[in-house]
């Protein structure tokens, strides 16, 4: 869902940008959940309020189509979103790396493409445009043997 509406997606973290902001330095969007690195201002670290926020206007965007629960109904939550996302405080470059390379290799590791640059929706294009990161960085699944834990920086 979430790669069908990416227009939407987009406009929700423009926005909430503009009002709060942050610089965004990896991302990939997955078809249900994405991963993201973000830097706030010095002494702001507030990224519930962020998600919050992301999350709202994109769910205000769309058509109430999906499953709600009973749950869900009674505390007027759409079923888009998981209602808890994970946050890890980055420590330093070498950790910054880790993060980074494991976004972009998400959609690798999930099976939806072979290889990294193969994935529109990703700031691993980025990297490449700016000569951080070859485009053949990644390689195939076969390769993707220190992949196996979780360890975004934020995950929804």
């Amino acid at each position: 869902m979430l790669v069908e509406r990416i227009a939407h997606l987009r406009c929700a973290l423009r926005s909430v940008q503009r009002q709060h902001p942050f610089t965004l330095d990896a991302i990939v969007v997955l078809p249900h959940h994405l991963h993201a690195i973000w830097t706030l201002p010095s002494g702001d670290s507030d990224f519930s309020l962020r998600w919050r926020l992301i999350k709202s206007r994109f769910s205000h965007s769309q058509p109430c189509a999906e499953h709600i629960s009973l749950s869900r109904l009674q505390k007027r939550e759409r079923g888009i979103w998981q209602r808890r996302f994970w946050e890890h405080a980055i420590r330093g470059e070498a950790d910054l790396r880790a993060h980074v390379d494991y976004i972009h290799f998400n959609p690798v590791k999930h099976g939806l493409v072979s290889r990294v640059s193969d994935w529109r929706w990703s700031s691993f294009h980025r990297y490449v445009r700016a000569g951080v990161l070859p485009a053949d960085w990644g390689g195939a699944l076969g390769h993707a043997s220190d992949w196996s834990g979780e360890r975004g920086a934020v995950r929804e």
